[in-house]
């Protein structure tokens, strides 16, 4: 995929930038570069291999990435919290509509 200079002035002005004739070039070619690297990224062969915690698990796994259990330790505070709240229904702060 590769974009055209048309494409990245669409793009800024959706963005609302303002960009000069050199800039949108410049920008152009970086996009398309980073489009290309994505490219060659896919096309690599990827089947069989096992995602990684962290880049360096792949040479010493005693460094890899350690997460601890995933446990409750904390007890529900949830109406010691919503009773100082003006208004809660179901569990739920209620706040005045600001968008109509």
């Amino acid at each position: 995929m590769s974009l055209a200079l048309s494409d990245v002035k669409r793009i800024a002005h959706l963005a609302r930038l303002e960009l000069t004739e050199g800039q949108a070039a410049s920008t152009l070619d970086k996009l398309n570069g980073i489009f290309s690297l994505v490219e060659q990224l896919r096309a690599v062969d990827t089947e069989g291999v096992e995602p990684l915690s962290h880049p360096i698990a792949a040479i010493q796994a005693e460094l890899s990435l350690r997460l601890r259990d995933d446990v409750v330790t904390e007890t529900n505070r949830r109406e010691d919290y919503q009773r100082t709240a003006p208004a809660t229904e179901d569990g739920l702060y209620l706040v005045p509509k600001v968008i109509e």
